[in-house]
């Protein structure tokens, strides 16, 4: 392996993290802010959610040298993944763990000053969570699911950072979130499913066959029902279930996208998805400045 620059060292470096990318960071994004306006009413702490900030992109980044150090000996046989950097040789996979490593420190630095000992724990098992997810693609029919807890997990840290504790809705919400996690990756797994196949990955795509594209309306219903369910909870007003009602009509129009299997509608789908995040994070705001 031929040595890299510095400046070479820091381009493999962001796209081993996909800070290229910013789909990921908003559909991880997105749960983490339900869960800290939510649990304070509308005004989360300042420095609470500056922390959660910074933590997204450092786990988000971590998880994905994960991903990537994990299926390092897969990736170069899917078209899309060819040559992300340790798929194409071009860092040691050493290198790629110790990135990971320190990127998961700092991001657990980020919490300490908070002395929340919940949190601690909490961000122990998110931590868990994003470094064993890539290796469930080896044996669990639906992956996406245990992707939807580790990008969920966000909701209870917010509720133990702001509250002390983790009330049932908060793991009610963390459950529409995984709902909604295995609608939109879904649609990114139908995308390598042919690929998925040739080398025994297993996916939500493979797992669900020719029922895939009725699984995933299923699957965006049931998270937006869970989300109605907790709204009531919490004595939700109109303009929250009015950012459900927006967040179920971008999920009708995801149906006439993939419903003809199309990878390249399935993946602008997929992209999509960050407004149909963001239109419930808008229904939670209005409905608190109401």
């Amino acid at each position: 392996m031929p040595a890299l620059s510095l400046t070479e060292r820091l381009t493999v470096y962001e796209k081993l993290m996909r800070l290229d990318k910013p789909i990921g960071i908003l559909l991880l994004a997105w749960p983490t802010l339900w869960g800290l306006w939510l649990s304070s009413a509308g005004h989360p702490d300042p420095i609470i959610f500056w922390i959660f900030a910074l933590g997204i992109v450092l786990m988000r980044s971590a998880g994905c040298v994960v991903n990537d150090y994990a299926d390092r000996d897969f990736d170069g046989h899917v078209a899309r993944t060819k040559d992300r950097p340790l798929a194409a040789g071009k860092l040691k996979p050493k290198e790629a763990l110790a990135l990971a490593a320190g990127l998961a420190l700092l991001a657990l630095s980020l919490i300490l000053p908070l002395h929340n000992g919940l949190l601690i724990k909490l961000s122990v098992v998110a931590a868990l969570l994003a470094a064993t997810y890539p290796y469930t693609k080896r044996f669990f029919a639906i992956p996406q699911a245990y992707l939807g807890i580790a990008f969920g997990f966000g909701i209870p840290m917010a509720f133990a950072a702001q509250l002390g504790t983790v009330p049932p809705v908060a793991w009610l919400l963390l459950i529409a979130n995984m709902f909604w996690s295995i609608a939109y990756d879904t649609e990114y797994a139908l995308v390598d499913r042919e690929d998925d196949l040739k080398i025994g990955i297993k996916t939500s795509a493979i797992t669900f066959g020719r029922y895939d594209v009725i699984a995933i309306m299923a699957c965006y219903g049931t998270s937006l029902l869970l989300l109605a369910i907790a709204g009531s909870q919490l004595n939700m007003g109109k303009l929250y279930y009015l950012g459900l009602l927006v967040a179920a009509g971008i999920a009708g129009y995801h149906y006439t996208l993939i419903r003809d299997r199309q990878p390249a509608k399935c993946f602008k789908a997929f992209l999509h998805n960050n407004w149909l995040g963001a239109a419930v994070f808008a229904g939670i705001v209005l409905d608190f400045l109401a």
